[in-house]
């Protein structure tokens, strides 16, 4: 549903791979791996071009996101959920990087 490239995906051990560019996401069914599940309440961010376009698009798939999309006066960011609770953000940052001092 995000669009992300697959690059493993075991079905007999409940698992996959996707990649974003240079971070891989490893997404795995807990449970079924003797694990007990703990959603992640801290947003992973995924970058994108258009935050009100990605974020359209899942809408129209049927996700809800948390809340309006913020403006943080460098950056869009919209907070959603995958269906097992973690928290995801989609994150385009418009303004410059300043170099530290």
């Amino acid at each position: 549903m995000l669009g992300l490239p697959r690059s493993v995906f075991l079905p007999e051990r409940n698992y996959s791979e996707f990649e974003t560019g240079n971070l891989t996401l490893s997404v795995y069914d807990a449970e079924k791996m003797g694990l007990a599940h703990h959603p992640n309440q801290n947003a992973v961010a995924l970058h994108v071009g258009d935050v009100a376009q990605a974020r359209a698009q899942l809408e129209a798939e049927g996700v809800e996101f948390h809340g309006e999309t913020i403006d943080t006066g460098v950056c869009h960011m919209a907070l959603f959920s995958d269906p097992d609770g973690n928290a995801l953000m989609f994150h385009h940052r418009y303004a410059p990087r300043v170099a530290d001092a």
